[in-house]
């Protein structure tokens, strides 16, 4: 059992290298409302994707999954759903929910049509998770470190692995069939936390899904295919060799 790797890309060219090299899922991200208030002045990336990146990232795409998240509900929330299913997202993803209605709401637009993954990344939502635990329809969660960090006023994002708090959802997602995934890792020996790290706290917590985090690949720095290419594939490698060793 390995981990499912996600890249967030809105370049074809850049999905199909990641595909190659074995990345699981190619993350396109429509979030925008609420993003700039709450990560304003942090260094993350707001990616500003459109929603036409969905049918050109799904279509240069044969094997790896297509990943949306969408934006958080609002009045358009359906048309959006409906759109992105009907542009090829495999997975459709609900950002910054607070309530089990919230919830109940996107499934009843996703309708079936694609697999439901819940980022859960407010603290409200951490409140009434067991509640929420008990919608019908949930295929997966994703433990969005980054803004769960600044909800609890955490200086570092890791400090939430460390205190304990994800290992606390994990076992109360654990009662469920639901699968899980937490945070974003970069290459191997790399990031402000060693990869390395991270991996092994994945590993035990049973989790089967992570994010490979702009530093993995930052295409908006390097720009250069076979470069590209090489990171992807080198790096994929690394990481499957460290999960045989650590499982």
């Amino acid at each position: 059992m390995s981990l499912k790797l996600m890249y967030i890309t809105n370049k074809p060219e850049v999905a199909k290298i990641a595909q190659n090299a074995g990345v699981d899922r190619i993350f396109v991200d429509l979030e925008i409302i609420g993003k700039e208030e709450r990560q304003g002045g942090l260094d993350t990336v707001i990616s500003r994707h459109k929603i036409e990146d969905v049918t050109t990232i799904k279509e240069s795409l044969n094997k790896s999954q297509l990943l949306v998240r969408v934006n958080p509900i609002y009045e358009n929330s359906k048309m959006e759903i409906d759109e992105v299913i009907n542009r090829g997202a495999d997975i459709v993803m609900l950002p910054m929910f607070r309530s089990k209605r919230e919830v109940e709401k996107f499934i009843k637009y996703v309708d079936g049509r694609a697999k439901v993954c819940l980022l859960l990344e407010t603290k409200e939502a951490v409140e009434r998770l067991k509640d929420i635990l008990k919608v019908k329809g949930i295929d997966e969660i994703h433990i969005g470190l980054n803004d769960l960090h600044l909800a609890y006023k955490k200086k570092f994002m890791f400090e939430l692995l460390a205190n304990g708090m994800v290992e606390k959802i994990c076992n109360e997602i654990k009662k469920t069939n639901i699968k899980y995934g937490f945070g974003g890792i970069a290459a191997l020996g790399q990031g402000t936390l060693p990869a390395e790290n991270i991996i092994k706290e994945h590993y035990r917590l049973g989790s089967s899904m992570v994010i490979l985090s702009r530093s993995f690949c930052n295409t908006s720095q390097i720009t250069d295919l076979k470069e590209i290419d090489v990171i992807f594939k080198e790096g994929v490698k690394a990481i499957r060799n460290f999960e045989q060793e650590v499982s």
